[in-house]
């Protein structure tokens, strides 16, 4: 089906595939549909309209409002109203409105993206991240200082990959924290500060979540 003749959120989502580098069988995979699921809606039209969990999924992983893939695009939303994620060359991550706790401990609030940073994609491939899911969100504490300090965002590579040392944002239990996390033997992980008023936790692998790796930081001088 040539791209003039598709509806609109067809379209819309073959642009921000191509935009963002990803294959629309990667795509499919993320939303846990089978390989070929987006491009029988693209090309063929099955299903007729995306569901609303799979729409939120692939805007959450572009950076834009859900409503521009389900055809009723609403004027004036509230976090894709920064430059558009179509410019060439650059890609928009989501910030989400969430702070994972570099001290004690943070709950999650709402995890609906309220904005966007904008990327270069050069950079991003430059980083080995081009088609990554990427968010941004904030840290809350001082145990990671000097490294990361309390207001400072961070990029946060939520791809599935083999695990390996470094800093990541975890959840364990009903916290979300960013540490440094190391493997500690024997089906263990150490959280580790780099505060060193905070003593290292040491916890079961199956105790505690990986969301993604932290791959850069910004912030207030």
């Amino acid at each position: 089906m040539p791209q003039s003749d598709m509806s609109p959120e067809r379209a819309r989502l073959l642009e921000l595939s191509r935009e963002r580098g990803v294959s629309l069988s990667s795509l499919s995979e993320m939303i846990g549909r089978n390989s070929a699921y987006l491009q029988q809606f693209i090309k063929r039209g099955t299903p007729r309209k995306l569901e609303e969990g799979d729409r939120g999924k692939l805007a959450q992983f572009f950076g834009v409002d859900q409503n521009e893939l389900s055809g009723t695009m609403v004027k004036g939303n509230s976090y894709n109203a920064a430059p558009s994620s179509t410019e060439s060359g650059f890609v928009h991550v989501p910030r989400i409105d969430i702070s994972a706790s570099a001290g004690p401990g943070a709950l999650p609030d709402d995890e609906a993206p309220f904005d966007t940073f904008r990327f270069s994609q050069r950079w991003l491939e430059e980083q080995g991240l081009s088609g990554a899911n990427l968010s941004v969100i904030s840290v809350e504490g001082d145990s990671m200082e000097p490294l990361l300090n309390d207001g400072d965002e961070i990029l946060v590579d939520r791809t599935p990959r083999a695990f390996r040392d470094g800093v990541h944002v975890v959840r364990l239990g009903e916290t979300l924290m960013v540490k440094r996390v190391a493997s500690a033997g024997a089906g263990r992980l150490a959280l580790l500060s780099q505060n060193l008023a905070y003593p290292p936790v040491s916890v079961a692998v199956e105790d505690v979540e990986i969301i993604g790796r932290v791959v850069w930081k910004g912030g207030r001088i």
